[in-house]
């Protein structure tokens, strides 16, 4: 890659690689220590990257099979998107020990004038779409051919009354058409056809509450949550559908844990998840929405980070598995089939400590995590401090 004529990097460095509880970790700290947003080879969902120097995660296909991207989300200068290709221990189907070449290798990349707050791919497409402040407007980008080490900037999507609203959330899939979900309030919300820019749907709400997050289910359904936990399903074939609203749980700050049904087995195929700011973890069916399925307790502090870095996600291929984020330095993984209604204090199966143990100086907070969408125990988690774990992990 020619980094001269993008100016991007001065310093790359992915050599921290060492066993610990039974994982093993690769690390990627990006220029200054300033890393952002991830991909690997499938459409997965993308968590927020707050206000620090530190990722938010989703997953992405292109040229490469397994590449993973970066950004950056400065308040100042160009902030950098990176087309990053994982080492080989991570490309291959099948354990390989460990292997002397360890480093994520630079492919490709770009520059965004705004903070990157959320980053998605949208599927069979070379597209990708990102947000961020300073209001709800969306930029569009082309990750360019095999030829070109250029992810460019192709188109803006304005949206109405953007200037002064929070930075959207954004959901992106291809059933019918390249289409983004995107929103930052409940009566934001609408769907952008990307080939045409033509708004397709727009949701029939008057209310003006915050959004925590937003899913396709289907081809059809939209799922979004408001940061104060209502959850509200959106039939997007009306194109002004109303927003069927289900019960919120009471007080805090929540998160959605987007269900794999994203992939597109609709709204019954797995519960949804959510996680307060007390740590608090609801699991709810949508078919029998009025109470949750099952909810417990997990065993986190407070967040210190006010919880903006709050992150909860399905594990992809391990049924009833999720891993919950975003209160300190850990990453806790539970397995929530033996959960009930109690909302009692939940044992997690592993605990992934490497931010914590890895760094100097303050302790680094985990900013957001996904599941590695092929290897069933593999997780990528980022930090505060700007580094990428890549690791696995053993149930007891």
């Amino acid at each position: 890659m020619a980094r001269e004529s993008l100016e991007m990097i001065k310093e790359i460095s992915g050599d921290v690689s060492w066993p610990l509880n039974d994982s093993l970790i690769d690390t990627y700290r990006g220029h200054k220590g300033q890393l952002v947003l991830v991909f690997f080879a499938c459409p997965l969902v993308g968590g927020r990257a707050g206000q620090g120097s530190a990722p938010a995660v989703s997953l992405t296909r292109r040229a490469h099979p397994q590449g993973v991207c970066v950004a950056g989300y400065g308040q100042s200068g160009g902030n950098e998107i990176l087309q990053l290709i994982p080492p080989p221990a991570l490309q291959a189907k099948e354990a390989q020990g460990l292997c002397p070449e360890r480093d994520f290798k630079v492919e490709c990349g770009g520059f965004s004038k705004r903070p990157v707050y959320s980053l998605k791919h949208v599927p069979d497409t070379s597209l990708l779409v990102t947000s961020g402040p300073p209001d709800s407007s969306l930029q569009v980008w082309q990750v360019s051919a095999e030829d070109s080490d250029v992810i460019k900037s192709v188109s803006t999507i304005a949206t109405e009354n953007a200037t002064g609203q929070p930075w959207a959330k954004i959901a992106t899939i291809s059933a019918r058409a390249p289409w983004v979900l995107h929103g930052s309030t409940l009566d934001s919300v609408q769907i952008t056809e990307l080939e045409l820019r033509k708004n397709v749907y727009t949701a029939g709400s008057p209310c003006r509450e915050e959004l925590a997050g937003l899913a396709f289910l289907d081809g059809s359904t939209a799922l979004l949550c408001c940061v104060r936990g209502r959850l509200c399903v959106a039939d997007v074939r009306q194109p002004r559908g109303a927003l069927t609203a289900l019960p919120a749980p009471a007080g805090d700050r929540w998160c959605l844990g987007t269900p794999c049904a994203a992939q597109g087995s609709g709204t019954g195929a797995q519960p949804v998840a959510r996680l307060s700011s007390r740590g608090l973890l609801t699991l709810t069916d949508l078919r029998k929405a009025s109470e949750p399925l099952a909810s417990a307790t997990a065993r986190v502090p407070s967040p210190g980070s006010g919880a903006e870095f709050l992150c909860v996600s399905w594990a992809p291929a391990l049924q009833g598995c999720l891993a919950v984020s975003g209160f300190d330095g850990t990453v806790h993984v539970y397995d929530t089939q033996s959960w009930d209604g109690s909302g009692g204090e939940a044992e997690p199966v592993f605990v992934h400590k490497g931010h914590v143990l890895g760094g100097s100086g303050d302790p680094a907070l985990v900013t957001v995590h996904t599941w590695h969408p092929q290897k069933p125990r593999t997780v990528l988690s980022a930090a505060s401090d700007g580094s990428l774990h890549v690791w696995d992990w053993v149930q007891p």
